[in-house]
């Protein structure tokens, strides 16, 4: 147990480093080997659930270097990481590759498993009225809060219908609507019904009409699809 602890503790201490700067090759190789097995980038190495979203606006999971390096020569100017900066070693290699290529990387977190919050709509609002386009949203396998990221700014900056922005958030990219990600789905099927009845712009809805505790309440996840999201596919 004791040897255990030593190599979790010194592996924690490398992690501090590399979040700092990958200054030396140790640090990158640790930090890619980070991005292999703990953050499950050998998925991603052929498949990386890429699709555009509207005009200058795509969608994808993790990409690595050698993505991100792909995604400049196509002219991506911006890159918003809905993960949010971590300790990953993708994350060291994301952020280091972006400065290297001028790329803008915006770290802005948004969850999978949550009823979005108001503040955190309006926030998404304000970073995406202000992106440099062409841009590409991801999460970590750009199914989940990609999906949702996706599904906002066709509503509140690409003008789309709700009917439209849900399909952001679909099987097609191995979104699972029956777990507790399907929560980020009750949101926006709730500002559909509303809608439906009431015709209603979003933002005046989720201001004055959308009602988090509720909606929490009325949603029930299914056990084997949490199971598969969390302990088989270990999504975020």
């Amino acid at each position: 147990m004791a040897k255990k602890n030593f190599i979790v503790h010194r592996y924690r201490s490398w992690r501090k480093t590399w979040n700092q700067n990958l200054d030396s090759p140790l640090k990158r190789f640790f930090a890619h080997l980070d991005a292999v097995f703990i953050d499950h980038s050998f998925f991603r190495i052929w498949f990386h659930n890429f699709h555009q979203v509207a005009e200058g606006v795509y969608r994808s999971n993790q990409p690595s270097p050698r993505q991100i390096r792909k995604l400049h020569r196509m002219g991506i100017r911006t890159i918003v990481n809905l993960r949010g900066a971590s300790e990953f070693g993708s994350y060291a290699l994301e952020r280091e590759t972006c400065k290297e290529l001028g790329i803008q990387l915006i770290d802005f977190r948004m969850y999978s498993r949550r009823m979005p919050s108001v503040e955190s709509i309006l926030e998404a609002q304000k970073v995406f009225a202000n992106l440099e386009k062409p841009v590409l949203l991801h999460c970590k396998a750009g199914s989940d809060r990609a999906g949702l990221g996706s599904a906002l700014y066709s509503l509140l900056i690409d003008g789309q219908p709700i009917e439209v922005a849900q399909k952001q958030l679909s099987f097609k990219y191995l979104h699972i609507k029956a777990a507790k990600t399907g929560r980020l789905d009750h949101f926006l099927e709730s500002y559909r019904c509303f809608n439906a009845q009431t015709p209603t712009p979003f933002l005046d809805w989720l201001q004055n009409h959308y009602d988090k505790e509720k909606e929490l309440q009325t949603f029930h996840a299914n056990g084997l699809a949490n199971t598969l999201i969390d302990r088989i596919l270990n999504r975020e």
